[in-house]
C-alpha cells in the first residue's frame, strides 16, 4: 500500500501557476478591467481630466440598512484571495524563501503580517504614509492639470452613522489585500519558483518590477497619473519589503494613505475647489 506525498513547491512551475490563479481571482483581474476602463475613457469625446472616477459609492442610498449590508459584503469578499493565499502557503509551505524565513511558522507570520512588532511597525507605517501620501497628492493634482488623469472622487457614500467607519474599513481592506498579496505572497512564491533563493537586488528585479506594474495597472482606470504614481509606490514598497521582510508596516502605511484620501475627501469635498 502506497501513500501519496504532495510535491514540494519548487522549479516545477507549480508556484508560477499558483501565482497566476491567485492574481486572476483578485488584483490581476482588476488590472485587466482597469485597462479596458481606461480604453473606454480615452475613446470618449470628453477629455480625460474632465471625467470622474468614483470610489466607495452607495448602492441603495435611500435604504441605509441595505446599503450598509452591500458595503460590508464589498469589504469581505475581496479578502477571500488573501485567505486563499495564506491557505496555500500553509498547505504547501515550500522551502525557505530568504534568510530568516521559518517554515514552521504560520503563513501570516512568514509574511510579517502579524502584531509581533507593533511599535516599529506603527512608526514605519506613519513615516511611509507621510513620505508617499503628501507628494502623491501633489502628483495627482499635477497629472490632472496635464490632462492625463481623471478627477478621482474617493468617497461617495450617503451620510449615515456608519459612513466613516466603512471608509476606515475600506482603507484597511485595500491595504491588506494589496500588500499581503502583491508583496508578501508573490515575493515568497517567486523565491520558491527559482532554483535557489534570490541573492541580491538584481535577482529580485523581475518580481519587484512585475508587482509594481500590476499595482499600477489596477489603478489605471483613474488615469495615467495614478498608474505612474502607483508603480512608483509599488517599487518603494517592494524595496522596503525586501529590506524588512514584513508586510505589516506597509499595510499600515497603505491604510493610513487611504484613510486620509477617503475620510479627508469626505470632509472637505465641496469646500475647496482644487479637489
Amino acid at each position: 500500500m502506497s501513500t501519496a506525498v504532495a510535491a514540494p513547491v519548487g522549479r516545477s512551475g507549480r508556484p508560477l501557476v499558483e501565482m497566476v490563479i491567485v492574481l486572476a481571482l483578485s488584483l490581476g483581474q482588476s488590472g485587466v478591467y482597469s485597462v479596458l476602463r481606461i480604453v473606454e475613457r480615452l475613446t470618449r469625446d470628453q477629455p480625460l481630466n474632465q471625467q470622474t472616477a468614483s470610489m466607495n459609492s452607495s448602492a441603495t442610498p435611500d435604504r441605509p440598512w441595505l446599503d450598509l449590508a452591500y458595503q460590508l459584503a464589498n469589504l469581505a469578499f475581496p479578502l477571500v484571495p488573501v485567505v486563499l493565499a495564506l491557505y496555500l502557503l500553509t498547505q504547501l509551505p515550500g522551502r525557505r524563501a530568504w534568510p530568516g524565513d521559518r517554515i514552521g511558522l504560520p503563513a501570516n507570520r512568514r509574511l510579517g503580517f502579524d502584531l509581533t512588532r507593533p511599535g516599529s511597525d506603527l512608526v514605519r507605517g506613519f513615516a511611509i504614509a507621510a513620505a508617499i501620501g503628501i507628494p502623491g497628492l501633489g502628483f495627482y493634482l499635477l497629472a490632472r492639470q496635464l490632462g492625463i488623469n481623471a478627477t478621482v472622487e474617493p468617497a461617495n457614500l450617503a451620510e449615515n452613522w456608519w459612513t466613516v467607519p466603512v471608509y476606515v474599513l475600506s482603507a484597511a481592506m485595500n491595504g491588506v489585500l494589496e500588500e499581503v498579496l502583491m508583496l508578501g505572497y508573490l515575493f515568497l512564491r517567486f523565491s520558491q519558483w527559482r532554483p535557489t533563493s534570490p541573492a541580491g537586488l538584481v535577482a529580485w528585479l523581475p518580481i519587484l518590477i512585475g508587482s509594481a506594474l500590476i499595482r499600477g495597472s489596477y489603478h489605471l482606470y483613474q488615469g495615467f497619473g495614478q498608474f505612474i504614481g502607483n508603480v512608483f509606490m509599488g517599487l518603494v514598497f517592494g524595496l522596503l519589503f525586501l529590506r524588512w521582510k514584513r508586510t505589516m508596516p506597509l499595510v499600515i502605511a497603505h491604510t493610513l494613505i487611504n484613510i486620509a484620501a477617503f475620510v479627508g475627501y469626505a470632509l472637505v469635498a465641496g469646500r475647496v475647489s482644487w479637489l
